[in-house]
């Protein structure tokens, strides 16, 4: 086993996360289109256990993508 693959991040939802992504890219590309200069969305997390512990970075990670998307959607539609 490689160093890099010893300790796998666990995504419970690594099915949809390439569909999470593009998503991310057609809106930051909406942004652009309309003249915003907006923060980038968070970063994935890098480490998770896959022990479903209460406040798991992916928890975090979800929350913090929906606030951007919702600064970014107002920032669209105001």
């Amino acid at each position: 086993m490689s160093a890099e693959n010893e300790h796998p991040i666990i995504d419970p939802y690594a099915s949809q996360r390439a569909s999470v992504r593009q998503g991310i890219a057609q809106f930051q590309e909406r942004l652009q289109a309309a003249g915003h200069d907006f923060r980038n969305p968070p970063t994935e997390p890098t480490s998770c256990c896959g022990r479903g512990c209460n406040g798991c970075v992916w928890e975090s990670y979800d929350a913090a993508l929906m606030f951007w998307y919702e600064d970014a959607g107002a920032l669209l539609t105001g």
